[in-house]
């Protein structure tokens, strides 16, 4: 017997944002997608491009068993959760493909500049990417975003927050107040974590 698909919403920290939760996995565990824009989804995810077909629909992220939607602010929630949450539960519940292919790394790009940051392996890179995998990806997943380690230089570690994290009012306090601490305590070497536009 087959299980039925549910979905569920959970409101995020961020208030353009809102979490879909299935009983089912949409990515496999660990991955995470994010699109921006219709045309960025092309050919990757028949799920999201479908999802950009709503007119309110602003920026798609994908994750384990949950899709985080960011809504244009002309929209309250409350006139389309229902329909959103329809729609995610009967693509899941048919079947249909929710990722063909990962979308290819796009170069970091520095602001103002067009120089390209690359990271040189560091020595404490594991030990940076084991603290946020076991601290931080819980709380920032439970939020409806995801959180990427994009490298360790001069003392600042560089991360990339994607889904409701990305543009949330409470991302700065979330990256100084919390996750900055906590590799401060943990890792001398470390004295500041910026955020980079995933």
């Amino acid at each position: 017997m087959q299980v039925p698909v549910t979905v569920y919403t959970e409101m995020t920290p961020n208030p353009t944002t809102m979490k879909f939760v299935a009983n089912k996995y949409l990515l496999v565990s660990g991955e995470s997608v994010e699109f921006k824009n219709s045309a960025a989804s092309k050919g990757y995810s028949p799920f999201a491009e479908e999802l950009f077909k709503f007119p309110f629909v602003n920026g798609v992220f994908i994750a384990a068993n949950f899709v985080t939607i960011t809504k244009t602010d002309n929209v309250p929630w409350d006139f389309i959760t229902m329909e959103l949450r329809e729609f995610v539960k009967n693509w899941i519940a048919d079947g249909n493909d929710v990722l063909v292919q990962m979308p290819p790394e796009k170069p970091v790009v520095v602001e103002n500049t067009s120089t390209i940051a690359v990271y040189e392996p560091h020595e404490i890179d594991d030990a940076i990417r084991s603290l946020l995998d076991e601290y931080v990806r819980p709380a920032v997943e439970s939020d409806g975003g995801a959180i990427d380690y994009r490298g360790f230089s001069d003392g600042k570690v560089t991360v990339v927050l994607k889904g409701s994290c990305a543009g949330c009012p409470s991302s700065t306090a979330t990256l100084k107040g919390g996750i900055e601490n906590l590799l401060k305590q943990h890792l001398p070497e470390v004295q500041e974590v910026v955020a980079e536009n995933g």
